[in-house]
Order: structure tokens, then C-alpha cells, then sequence
């Protein structure tokens, strides 16, 4: 009887293992870079939707006709980069250095973002010299 416990015990953990590897894999392909290699480009438009929420804090922006998502880093180091919750409001001018969506998807990775001439730098160490 013991043994059979142990046998299950042994199963159970095995699949959580798997299942934790399973998904760290798709966490780390979420948070590279992989998808943002189109080159960098500045959005300058309207916001039109801001949301502070793991995994990444995104800002909606009215741009030319349609509407980007900027996507900021980690909520942590956004907030070490000073944008935090009422940084910025709905119909603010913004200006969005990053890269663009590979795919062509109307979506970027910023690097950094000027909300009312205040510069809030997400990874500094990306931004071009």
C-alpha cells in the first residue's frame, strides 16, 4: 500500500514539474525580444487606453488612423523608469520610441516614452545614442 502511494505521489509530481516547465517556457518566449526585431521606429499619437497590470503595463495609441499598442517593460521596471498609475491620462500626447512588431502588427516594445514632456526611459540601455 505504501508503495502504490508513493507511485502516485511520484506521478503527481512529475506532471507538476512538467507542467511549471511548460509554462516558464512560454513566459521567457512572452518576455524576450524575439517578437520587436522590425526595427525601431517613433509613434507620436493620442492615448487612448492606459493599462498598469503584469505581464506588461500597455499603452493604447491613436495614431494616423489606427490604434498601437505600446507595450512598456515588466510593471517593475516601469515603475523604476517613473511611470506609474496617473503618469499619464486618456487624450495625452505621447511620443513612443521602440520596435515594431515583426509580424507587422501594429504594436511596439518601448523604450522609452514622453508623456507631456516628462521622458520616462524603459530600457535606457536600448535607447540609441
Amino acid at each position: 500500500m505504501s508503495f502504490h502511494y508513493m507511485g502516485r505521489r511520484s506521478i503527481l509530481g512529475a506532471g507538476l514539474a512538467l507542467a511549471f516547465a511548460g509554462l516558464a517556457g512560454s513566459a521567457m518566449a512572452h518576455h524576450g525580444w524575439s517578437w520587436a526585431d522590425a526595427g525601431m521606429i517613433e509613434l507620436t499619437g493620442t492615448i487612448s487606453s492606459i493599462t498598469i497590470a503584469p505581464p506588461h503595463p500597455t499603452i493604447e495609441v491613436g495614431a494616423d488612423g489606427e490604434i498601437w499598442t505600446v507595450e512598456l517593460g515588466n510593471p517593475s521596471a516601469t515603475q523604476r523608469a517613473g511611470f506609474v498609475e496617473g503618469a499619464a491620462k486618456v487624450g495625452q500626447e505621447i511620443v513612443a520610441l521602440g520596435n515594431r512588431d515583426a509580424d507587422g502588427a501594429t504594436r511596439m516594445k518601448a523604450v522609452r516614452i514622453t508623456v507631456d514632456g516628462t521622458v520616462y526611459d524603459i530600457y535606457p540601455e536600448r535607447i540609441p545614442s
